[in-house]
């Protein structure tokens, strides 16, 4: 067989057909459509707890659920999380501190005088352990029912067992308090994960005219307490003056005592001195005295011994001789007594006057 013939035996191949594959760009496609309803419809609220694939919890909330409006048990924790769209539904519950403030609260008094309280802030909060009885029992508009129609039923009783003077002055400064126990008393009976922290009143708007007469009597009493508070100066500044006087005069007697003392001591003190000056004295003359006794209780022992015959011989003719006087005639002899007489007399006066001295100083 020729070339040619070899040619046209093998079939000829004619041009590759179109292929007709789209797979890359349906893949991306769709991976744009997944990214759209991943990050649009999530961010729609009108469509979101039915849509939404991805959702987010919110810090300070818990996430509940529901499928076919049946609440689940489950409780997801602030962050990013997965549910079915269509078929379940999805709402963020606080459990943090919240202040609901209820608003424009009508009310009438015991005396029949309608009030009306502008503003009342309650701060309370849900006990993340208690979010799926709360919600079961009361929704999730729980606070409506345990909160703002409470606030409205409590602040009804209130009024109507108080009067006018009572509610805006008397016992206004107690209405807080009281509203607290009202409302955490019924939350504790009947919904225990409520807990509430506090209650503030503001003051209820009433009618002017009576506003007016409150106002008046308030500036009165103003008036009165201004007096009292006078009064009450006036005597503190009597009471004070009483006090200084009498701080002044006790003073006084304190300086009085303590002079008195001072010269009650100077006083003792001179007599002490004088005491013992005059023992000083007593014995200085005490000694000078037993001196002299002794000095003549030794003079008469010694004149004792001294009184001899022979002694008062001699004592006689020293006086004869030291006499200038000489006597003559025949009378003479006469005055010229024996010596040995004029020894013993003179001998027993010297004796009897020893005697003597010595009995004296015993």
């Amino acid at each position: 067989m020729d070339p040619q013939q070899q040619r046209a035996a093998v079939p000829q191949r004619g041009p590759p057909p179109p292929t007709g594959d789209f797979s890359p760009i349906l893949t991306v496609f769709l991976s744009f459509i997944a990214i759209f309803a991943l990050i649009v419809i999530p961010s729609s609220s009108n469509i979101k707890n039915s849509l939404s694939i991805l959702h987010q919890v919110p810090e300070g909330h818990v996430g509940v659920y529901w499928r076919g409006g049946a609440l689940l048990k489950t409780v997801t924790d602030p962050g990013f999380h997965l549910k079915l769209p269509l078929i379940t539904q999805y709402e963020p519950v606080q459990v943090t501190l919240q202040t609901d403030q209820v608003r424009d609260i009508p009310c009438g008094t015991k005396g029949g005088v309608m009030i009306n309280f502008e503003k009342i802030e309650v701060v309370n909060r849900l006990g993340k352990e208690y979010v799926y009885e709360t919600l079961l029992n009361y929704g999730v508009q729980y606070d409506h029912t345990w909160i703002y129609d409470k606030i409205h039923h409590e602040i009804n009783q209130f009024c109507s067992s108080h009067s006018l003077q009572q509610v805006y002055i008397d016992v206004f400064d107690q209405i807080d308090e009281k509203m607290k126990d009202a409302l955490q008393g019924d939350c504790t009976r009947y919904a225990p994960g409520i807990e509430i922290i506090s209650v503030r009143v503001t003051k209820p708007t009433i009618p002017e005219s009576i506003r007016k007469n409150f106002e008046q009597m308030e500036e009165e009493r103003t008036k009165v307490l201004i007096s009292i508070e006078r009064q009450k100066f006036v005597e503190k500044e009597a009471e004070t003056a009483k006090k200084m006087a009498i701080s002044e005069a006790e003073k006084n007697a304190n300086v009085s005592k303590i002079l008195m003392e001072q010269k009650l001591m100077e006083k003792d003190s001179a007599r002490r001195e004088q005491e013992i000056e005059n023992q000083m004295y007593m014995a200085h003359e005490k000694s000078l005295a037993d001196a002299a006794f002794y000095r003549v209780l030794k003079e008469a022992e010694a004149n004792k011994l001294k009184l001899t015959p022979q002694f008062l011989e001699l004592k006689f003719i020293e006086a004869i001789a030291d006499n200038t006087k000489i006597f003559f005639g025949d009378k003479v002899p006469n005055m010229v007594l024996d010596q040995r007489l004029l020894g013993n007399f003179l001998q027993g006066m010297s004796g009897g006057m020893a005697r003597e001295v010595v009995s004296e100083e015993v």
